[in-house]
């Protein structure tokens, strides 16, 4: 879609994350107003619809929509999008119960290209692992994540991290 466009989706999310719009319902129709505005079938207004489905504490309402954006292409229009749904997705899944299916959707996502979503994928895989009572592994991840935000001890924490948990492969 055009700048536009995607700059009114930013602004309405800015608006909620601030509290701004408090009304989850209100916010969905706000939502689905702009993804109106999208071709049919569009794995953007997908993704938004499920974003929205998702921060008004709706996981089960948003599993559909990651699944549907990820199928109709949302890496085409966005690779950052489409690893944002995969983490959201992952999210939603362990909130619905099914923390294995987030597992497996994001493990590979540790080897992919690195982003600022690097720690939100170790985060949430992390969540999902613990869930699995795999809590050193996910521990692991989490410290091998906070490693490199510390202003000390990297090397140490980092060193930690493995010992928790061996490399995969």
């Amino acid at each position: 879609m055009d700048q536009d466009w995607e700059d009114r989706v930013t602004a309405l999310w800015a608006r909620f994350e601030s509290g701004a719009e408090e009304d989850a319902e209100r916010f969905r129709t706000a939502v689905d107003a702009l993804v109106a505005e999208l071709p049919g079938g569009s794995p953007l207004g997908a993704f938004e619809r499920a974003c929205a489905w998702d921060s008004t504490g709706h996981s089960d309402r948003a599993v559909p929509l990651y699944r549907e954006a990820l199928a109709n292409g949302l890496g085409d229009h966005s690779r950052y999008k489409e690893r944002r749904a995969r983490i959201q997705l992952a999210s939603s899944l362990r909130n619905a119960g099914r923390p294995e299916e987030g597992v497996a959707l994001l493990t590979p996502e540790l080897d992919a290209d690195s982003d600022e979503l690097d720690d939100a994928v170790r985060a949430v895989l992390a969540l999902c692992l613990s869930s699995l009572g795999r809590d050193r592994e996910g521990l692991a991840l989490v410290l091998g994540a906070l490693a490199g935000h510390l202003p000390r001890y990297r090397r140490s924490m980092a060193a930690y991290a493995r010992e928790l948990a061996p490399p995969r492969h």
